[in-house]
């Protein structure tokens, strides 16, 4: 299973690697790995682009739509606006616990607050 996840997830010529040698973006994409290897219905990811390149912040956001049309959930925490309006159905926007604002990715970017 580990080899489908890693090959699934276009790191699979990584196997071999140190993950300490592996680039921001590939560690992002190892650690997403990691969080299916117990095949979890709902998957929660904090900062998932966070120190990673353009090209595998679009790699994450297909694969997490490529599990997404195969029934999984995810709840994701990021600062990212782009990424979550990308993916989201729903928003919740939160400042230190308290919610600021909810909705569609289009209402909350056209909400000013």
């Amino acid at each position: 299973r580990a080899h489908q996840l890693l090959d699934f997830l276009q790191i699979g010529h990584l196997a071999d690697e140190e993950a300490g040698h592996l680039s921001g973006g590939q560690r992002r994409l190892l650690e997403i790995g990691m969080a299916l290897m117990p095949d979890p219905d709902i998957l929660l990811l904090d900062e998932a682009t966070s120190g990673v390149n353009p090209t595998l912040i679009e790699t994450i956001k297909d694969r997490i739509r490529t599990l997404n049309a195969q029934g999984k959930t995810f709840l994701l925490i990021e600062h990212n606006i782009n990424f979550i309006a990308d993916l989201c159905s729903r928003v919740y926007v939160l400042n230190y616990g308290e919610k600021l604002a909810e909705g569609t990715p289009q209402e909350i970017l056209q909400n000013e607050a």
